[in-house]
């Protein structure tokens, strides 16, 4: 290959921010004029990068507004050093390999570039940049104008000046990076992204650079990663809390973003080429959806449930799904002890009375919750935390779960419904979305409550009998009644409510807005971007709902193989006679297995090569393979 020459921008490039900038922050300080002055040099020096005043003018109103001493630049420097540009601080490999084809050429000043970039092995006479000009007690007073950079196209003039040799690569923010390109003295411009995208000169890039990353795979160049984060498509529907979108963001990911659900024929259009997806309780992941998936990774369920995905077509395929099992826990619980309280209470009936102009005072059906029996159906997280809140308020509280469950607190488990059903004044449900809880509860099981019996369900829709439950309350068997889901729900809120439970006595009906809370959905929005990213970045299953948990920290020194193979004798064998072949030394291994698959993870510390990755691939039982580092 010809020899090449990487010519770098320092500002928004090397580092996230202006220099000047930030000394503007610095020697202004205790200024009560210092956000407007800061506000003045940032708007001079996007019009100098622009190009639409002259450089020179840019520096001299800049540098005039400063007001900086020469003792500023050791809290510059100290600053501008935590503030390297962060896929280049993970690429140092890059600058010690190639530092004999790296330059820097800036508009800014040797004082603080030169010692910021040795740590990256750029020595100073690769460094092209201004220099200050100081008075006596070593304030700032101006530049050295007869320095190419001080002037206008100067960067043109000084990379002319250098004569390389071999081809000329281009990375920067800026307009005047560009003028290198269309001067001809530069072979390719790298529009760079990371910190600061210009629309006028992302028009005019060879390419756009959303980090260091991508332009070192562009360039078939020595990363840190496999594959650049941007070019990780992502999906999220439902309007998911904007938190994910920010993390997702900030990770480096290209993220799409819609409020609404997708048909399952819109869905496997829209799907190809995304690597993770996001959606809420709506969207349905059918084995359709997963056989449309070319790329998919990760399937995000931003809800407790997982009902609307198929798991199975997800692990056929490799694809790990994550979900939010306890980020609205509380919520839910809060719902429920509310609507308790407000049943036995009659709260409800007396709001309508009211808004009818009915003035009803009575005590009559209006009782505490203090000494009652709450008997709750499925002891998970949910009906744990309910345990304790209502044990608080003086509630006795007995459960009953298929699984054996450590009752918390003073409650205590039943070995049946039915024998919670008669002894509780509160039944409250919280199972699972399993499919044989449907009618879970019908005729039979409501002919076993106590009389007056109030009855909560948070759970699932499909799991109660709804005529069962509608003739148990005209019975006087069923008290009062409070419904978060249904059978059928609407599928989206310009769509019409029916349910047969409509204008039903003391009755509460919410649209399942059980863990629609604020904070339930930042938690949510927190934990599932959370581990999405991890198994991108590190292969980490630990919290996936369909393949074997593992959990492991980031490979620092060497790389990782993913391999997903069904599970059958044998293959763990193949895949190490694969690297002794090519004397690849492991450091590190772990393999998890369930019935159906098997999730291999193995460090190595050598350098591989291509035909290692493709032979991987080919073992017959592989499912998925990925390399990381």
């Amino acid at each position: 290959m010809d020899s090449r020459n990487f010519v770098f921008d320092f500002d928004s490039t090397l580092t996230q921010v202006e220099a000047l900038d930030v000394l503007a922050e610095i020697s202004l300080d205790g200024n009560p004029e210092k956000d407007a002055v800061v506000k003045k040099i940032q708007e001079i020096t996007d019009l100098g990068i622009d190009g639409d005043i002259s450089f020179t003018d840019s520096l001299s109103q800049r540098i005039a507004l400063l007001k900086a001493n020469k003792s500023h630049l050791v809290k510059l420097i100290d600053r501008l050093s935590g503030q390297i540009s962060k896929s280049v601080a993970e690429n140092r490999n890059f600058f010690d390999k190639y530092k004999d084809d790296i330059y820097v050429i800036s508009c800014g000043f040797k004082e603080f570039i030169i010692p910021i970039v040795a740590e990256y092995n750029i020595d100073a006479d690769r460094v092209y940049a201004n220099t200050f000009r100081y008075d006596e007690n070593g304030t700032i007073i101006g530049f050295d104008e007869d320095n190419p950079l001080a002037k206008h196209n100067g960067k043109i003039d000084c990379l002319k000046g250098m004569d390389l040799k071999g081809e000329i690569q281009v990375i920067g923010d800026g307009y005047s990076d560009y003028q290198m390109r269309k001067a001809g003295i530069a072979d390719k411009f790298f529009a760079y992204t990371e910190n600061v995208a210009r629309k006028k000169v992302l028009d005019i890039a060879d390419y756009i650079t959303p980090s260091f990353d991508e332009f070192l795979y562009v360039n078939k160049l020595p990363m840190k990663i496999s594959y650049p984060k941007n070019r990780i498509k992502v999906l999220l529907l439902e309007g998911v809390h904007e938190d994910a979108i920010q993390l997702m963001n900030h990770e480096g990911y290209d993220v799409t973003v819609s409020a609404d659900s997708l048909s399952e024929e819109e869905l496997c259009e829209k799907i190809k080429g995304i690597h993770i997806i996001g959606i809420r309780s709506k969207t349905k992941i059918t084995a359709k959806v997963v056989a449309s998936a070319d790329k998919l990774l990760g399937v995000g369920a931003f809800c407790i449930g997982t009902k609307q995905i198929n798991l199975e077509a997800c692990k056929a395929k490799g694809i790990a799904v994550f979900n939010a099992p306890y980020s609205n826990t509380r919520s839910v619980v809060e719902l429920a002890i509310g609507e308790i309280i407000m049943l036995m209470r009659s709260t409800f009936v007396r709001s309508s009375e009211l808004h009818n102009g009915i003035w009803k005072k009575t005590a009559k059906g209006s009782r505490e919750v203090r000494g009652k029996v709450l008997g709750i159906i499925g002891y998970g997280n949910i009906g744990k935390q309910l345990s304790v809140l209502a044990e608080s308020m003086g509630m006795k509280v007995i459960f009953y779960d298929q699984l054996e469950k450590l009752a918390l607190g003073n409650a205590e488990k039943r070995n049946s419904m039915k024998e919670v059903f008669n002894e509780s004044d509160v039944i409250s449900l919280h199972v699972d979305d399993n499919s044989d809880n449907k009618n879970l509860i019908g005729s039979t099981e409501f002919n076993q409550m106590k009389d007056g019996v109030i009855f909560v369900n948070l759970s699932r829709g499909f799991v109660v009998d709804i005529p069962a439950l509608i003739a148990a309350q005209n019975s006087g068997k069923v008290a009062g009644v409070a419904v978060d889901v249904y059978p059928t729900e609407p599928k989206s809120n310009d769509e019409p409510f029916i349910n047969q439970l409509m204008g039903q006595p003391n009755t509460i009906l919410t649209p399942h807005i059980g863990g629609s809370t604020m904070e339930a959905q930042k938690h949510i929005g927190n934990f599932v971007p959370t581990s999405l990213m991890s198994y991108i970045n590190t292969g980490a299953s630990f919290d996936s709902v369909n393949l074997p948990q593992i959990k492991i920290v980031p490979q620092k020194n060497g790389h990782r193989f993913l391999h997903i193979h069904k599970n059958v004798s044998g293959v763990l064998a193949q895949v190490n006679n694969i690297l002794a072949k090519y004397e690849m030394n492991i450091t590190g291994q772990h393999l998890k297995t369930d019935e159906k698959i098997g999730y291999l993870i193995t460090d190595v510390d050598k350098e591989y090569n291509k035909e290692v990755i493709e032979e991987l691939r080919a073992i017959t039982e592989t499912i998925k393979f990925r390399l990381l580092y």
